[in-house]
């Protein structure tokens, strides 16, 4: 990588769907209209369209890109000459299962493969076809896209870095992209990614149907969770270089190639609201319950791509990040759950609160619509003891995220049999025995939680003694008819 390349010496636009502009040579954009005669440069005005010209100008999506070559100079697309049967965009005839799915971290392969050789599809819903749905992939990779890049027609791109940073050149420039941060690359944006540390892993979320954007807040106010200030957009580089390249186009889920004789990334200078952009998780501002129970993860949520029903999501982006967990007589890792929607994790490094085992970075999980989840034994017992009542703050260097949404998932076959599917996956609740006692009351419980205390390492008289008496006290309250 050259100096100017380096992660410290590229610039960016901060903020989130603005109307930006950005020049790699003075006065390169055109004043006072988008496509005058001549262009300043002797450059040519292309427009990029993400959203239907008559769309309303609130959802607008579109950027004028001024270029020393249109894009439209390559010749004829081709099928490309390897198979692709790991990549898919069509989930009509995908496998349905309602059980729980997890799988070991993907191995990098040891020969040469890119980053797009490298996409592995776990699953997804809807089609490309009908610009409706998703699909979730993975990526693993060992070699840089030399003189190639990938345009993909049937969706937005959200990429999850978990191992080894990747250099994305994109028509609008270029972003240092790390295990942390998260990049999005919209419909029919050219882009290359090369591989800063030799190897790279991660995750992919591909909505098929309108765009990311950032989640209402409610009664949270104006402020909290990603703030717009945070996102980045490249400002405008170019190269002007001859060579043999190799354009690679993305249509319903098949690879297609084009040659021609200079980089796609000749683009002097850009003007628009349609946009690459990056996002720092470690900006994330979370909000979290400070006096008791366990909040629904959606207060988690960094990107939403919403579905015609209000409240739900074609696909929402959701992140676990270290902060203080604090709430009182409480059980705090993720409660145990049934959902309408469907929830694929991934962990880009530490343990995830409610997995103490098996649950590694680079790997995946899948609970489908309806499918009970929640935290494995060694889990709950760990949160169930008195000692878990003391204010704690989970590791710093832990982050998973969640891929949640309305569409149930069917999975690929290569998904089903991948070699690093977890097939015992379901032992880890075998050892939730039962606890229920018939004969329980509410000063007995009381009693058990002061010898609980005596026997644990927590001070007779802390804070946490007190919590435990209270909890029983309250409980026997509510227990009481009319409170009394």
């Amino acid at each position: 990588m050259t100096p100017e390349a380096a992660p410290e010496a590229l610039r960016y636009l901060a903020g989130f769907g603005n109307e930006c502009q950005s020049e790699a040579l003075p006065n390169a954009l055109p004043e006072g209209q988008n496509n005058p005669r001549t262009c300043p440069y002797g450059l040519y005005a292309e427009q990029l369209s993400g959203t239907a010209f008559t769309a309303p100008r609130a959802q607008n999506r579109r950027s004028w890109l001024y270029r020393i070559r249109p894009s439209v100079t390559h010749e004829p697309f081709h099928p490309l000459n390897f198979p692709a049967e790991t990549l898919t965009a069509d989930f009509r005839h995908g496998v349905i299962t309602p059980n729980q799915l997890r799988w070991r971290p993907f191995a990098i392969p040891e020969d040469s493969v890119d980053f797009v050789r490298g996409l592995f599809t776990i699953c997804g819903a809807g089609g490309a076809d009908r610009k409706d749905g998703y699909a979730i992939h993975v990526y693993t990779a060992s070699a840089n896209m030399a003189d190639c890049c990938l345009a993909n027609a049937d969706g937005d791109f959200l990429i999850v870095p978990q191992l080894g940073a990747l250099f994305v050149t994109t028509e609008f420039g270029r972003m240092h992209v790390a295990p942390g941060e998260i990049c999005v690359i919209q419909r029919g944006m050219r882009f290359s990614v090369d591989l800063l540390d030799g190897r790279a892993r991660g995750y992919v979320l591909e909505i098929f149907a309108s765009h990311f954007q950032l989640p209402d807040l409610g009664p949270i106010g104006s402020n909290g969770l990603a703030n717009p200030r945070d996102f980045l957009t490249p400002t405008a580089w170019y190269e002007d270089r001859a060579c043999a390249y190799t354009v690679v186009h993305k249509l319903e889920g098949q690879l297609f190639s084009a040659a021609q004789s200079f980089s796609p990334f000749n683009v002097v200078a850009w003007h628009g609201n349609y946009t690459p952009y990056k996002y720092d998780l470690a900006k994330f501002c979370p909000v979290n319950a400070v006096s008791f129970d366990h909040p629904d993860p959606s207060i988690f949520t960094v990107l939403t791509a919403p579905s015609p029903i209000p409240g739900t999501a074609v696909a929402d982006f959701v992140i676990f990040p270290p902060r203080w967990v604090v709430a009182q007589h409480t059980f705090r890792p993720p409660y145990y759950h049934r959902n309408v929607m469907s929830e694929f994790m991934g962990l880009i490094r530490g343990v995830y609160d409610a997995k103490a085992d098996g649950f590694l970075p680079g790997g995946a999980s899948l609970h489908s619509c309806m499918t009970p989840h929640g935290p494995d034994t060694k889990t709950f017992e760990g949160a169930t003891a008195v000692e878990a009542e003391q204010i704690a703050h989970l590791p710093k260097d832990t982050l998973a995220f969640m891929f949640e949404t309305y569409y149930t998932p069917r999975l690929t076959c290569q998904a089903m049999g991948a070699p690093n599917i977890d097939r015992n996956y379901y032992q880890c609740w075998v050892g939730l025995k039962s606890h229920f006692d018939p004969s329980w009351t509410p000063s007995k419980a009381a009693a058990a939680a002061q010898s609980a205390t005596a026997g644990s390492k927590v001070p007779a008289g802390s804070a946490v003694e007190e919590a435990a008496v209270l909890e029983q006290q309250q409980q026997s309250q509510q227990r009481q008819p009319n409170g009394k």
